[in-house]
């Protein structure tokens, strides 16, 4: 396998198991998918650590659902792969929300840990040259 499509394998595998946790509105099988130490930016204050992803997940309004798609990869050292997505979340009562998504992915022992979780909503302002 090259070393992009082993980062891109690596990536598929963790963000699929974090889509069907998100999915199916369990927080704590997401928070799992983090390392303990884990730097968490959703769209709301930034938290460190798996209790906060746990909450940022619970406080989620049931019906939430991802769908990404991964633009860019990285392997900037064993045991570390960076991913640069699209993500869409859409809801059951308002319209879907667009935003980019940077992950850092560490491996721990004989798993993949999301060690690094950043959300940006970009804004299509105007337009610049």
């Amino acid at each position: 396998m090259t070393s992009s499509t082993d980062a891109m394998a690596i990536l598929n595998d963790v963000l699929d198991r974090w889509k069907a946790g998100v999915d199916a509105h369990q927080p704590e099988r997401v928070a799992a998918l983090f390392t303990e130490d884990a730097v968490f930016q959703g769209l709301h204050p930034y938290s460190v650590g798996r209790q906060g992803v746990a909450e940022y997940y619970a406080s989620q309004p049931p019906g939430l659902k991802a769908e990404c798609r991964i633009l860019e990869t990285r392997r900037p050292a064993d045991g570390l792969v960076m991913g640069y997505l699209d993500v869409d979340f859409t809801f059951t009562d308002r319209p879907a929300l667009a935003v980019k998504l940077a992950v850092l992915v560490t491996r721990a022992g004989d798993g993949w840990y999301i060690s690094h979780y950043q959300v940006s909503r970009l804004d299509r302002g105007p337009q610049r040259a």
